[in-house]
């Protein structure tokens, strides 16, 4: 795990006054990587550090020599239209130029004049996925979301029998990760009645969000060679929100034998900023397992691990409808979780996602699964909230939902917070749905 050190400093300030907001997302202590490019042109995408409101253009920044020498290779990586490259470098690359950013950022920095003309507002910048992703697994740590789900459908039974002993995942489809702000299609699919003799092709009617945390991978490991637990954080870039969307209805019929499929590839929604897990260092927790449970095999289980494997990472849902964008009506939250009640850490899911040797790529992405808490309004998904729709809820507007509907906005918003370290966020996930295509 990365340690705290001089860039995690609260009294640490940046000339770029937004960033000194207390309810900023991008303080200095912050960070976090992104691909941008502004808005309306045919720039090219390149690397970019969110920092208040503005983003550090870092080609621009290459471009006028701002930083030392020994930083160029790094810098390169980062004027190229995706963060694999520099991902693949390593912790102590990331790491010097996150040290390097922050001096040139604070408050007395020789670099403010120079820098100053690098800086591009957000509110004028489009954003790209940061990374080619190669690969995407879908895991399944939350044991209140699988608890809640597996109640609907084995009320005697939820768990199946071996979600305490294994890190539960299935390969999804990365080509239809798109970035936050766009819109995507309900799905086509087969759907099956409880009381149908046969499925029928039709748009999806249960139509669900998912709050995840998203996982980039940063450095490779060779084919044949799993990763123990005490190197796993360091092939981990840093994390993002993610909303994995899924088609209810299509996933009931088509999930046996092998699992989701059509329910689960037609979108999935990442946020633009890419926080490091070193700027999460002063958010680490203990990790438990309750001790009625079983505990994790010795190659999922340390000491170490179990002192700082967690992460206090707050995760927000919040909705808008058609109706309340049409009457100027702000988005309403839904639900509230934190990431630190994960049944699986970051580091046991890439443990156990190599052991049998699977390699792993730079820009290799993982999902964290549905995050839920124990309360009704901390629960990730409207599959809970509604208990599989049988109990609508009721916004705030006198709106109902039990599923989606077309013209929905849904957006997640995480961050971290404690009295000793500065709020840093995430930024947000959000896409609207738009009506089926008639096939």
């Amino acid at each position: 795990m990365m340690s705290v050190n001089h860039t995690h400093n609260p009294a640490l300030k940046s000339w770029v006054e937004s960033a000194n907001q207390p309810d900023s997302d991008f303080p200095i202590q912050n960070l976090p990587f992104g691909i941008f490019r502004r808005r309306g042109t045919s720039e090219p995408f390149r690397a970019g550090i969110a920092i208040g409101d503005q983003i550090l253009d870092m080609q621009a920044a290459h471009a006028v020599s701002a930083f030392d020498v020994a930083l160029d290779a790094s810098l390169s990586a980062l004027s190229l239209p995706k963060l694999n490259t520099f991902m693949s470098l390593g912790q102590g690359a990331w790491s010097a130029v996150r040290e390097a950013v922050s001096a040139a950022l604070a408050v007395g920095s020789s670099l403010q004049d120079t820098l100053a003309e690098c800086l591009v507002a957000q509110s004028e910048a489009e954003y790209d996925v940061p990374a080619h992703i190669g690969d995407y697994t879908d895991f399944y740590t939350s044991i209140n979301h699988a608890t809640n789900v597996g109640k609907l459908f084995r009320p005697d039974n939820p768990l199946l029998p071996n979600y305490q002993w294994i890190p539960i995942g299935y390969h999804g489809r990365s080509s239809s990760i798109a970035i936050s702000g766009h819109s995507f299609h309900r799905p086509n699919g087969q759907l099956k009645a409880p009381d149908a003799e046969v499925p029928v092709l039709a748009p999806c009617k249960r139509l669900d969000y998912e709050l995840e945390v998203g996982i980039y991978i940063g450095t490779e490991s060779p084919l044949g060679h799993p990763v123990k637990l005490a190197d796993a954080e360091q092939h981990v870039f840093g994390l993002c929100m993610f909303n994995d969307w899924s088609a209810r209805d299509i996933q009931a019929w088509e999930y046996q034998p092998l699992g989701p499929f059509l329910s689960k590839s037609f979108a999935s929604t990442v946020s633009p900023w890419i926080v490091t897990m070193e700027a999460l260092a002063p958010f680490r927790q203990s990790w438990t397992r309750p001790a009625e449970d079983p505990q994790p095999l010795p190659y999922l289980d340390s000491h170490d691990h179990r002192n700082t494997g967690a992460v206090n990472m707050h995760l927000e849902v919040l909705i808008q409808t058609a109706k309340m964008r049409a009457d100027g009506v702000s988005p309403e939250r839904l639900a509230l979780s934190n990431f630190n009640q994960s049944y699986w850490t970051i580091a046991q899911m890439v443990t156990h996602h190599t052991v049998n040797g699977c390699n792993l790529k730079p820009g290799d992405f993982f999902g964290s699964g549905t995050q839920s808490g124990i309360s009704r309004d901390s629960v990730g998904a409207l599959i809970e909230a509604t208990v599989g729709g049988r109990e609508p809820i009721t916004l705030s507007n006198g709106e109902q939902r039990t599923f989606l509907e077309d013209g929905d906005t849904v957006t997640l918003k995480g961050w971290c917070q404690n009295d000793s370290a500065v709020r840093i966020g995430f930024g947000e996930a959000a896409a609207t749905v738009l009506p089926a295509i008639d096939y």
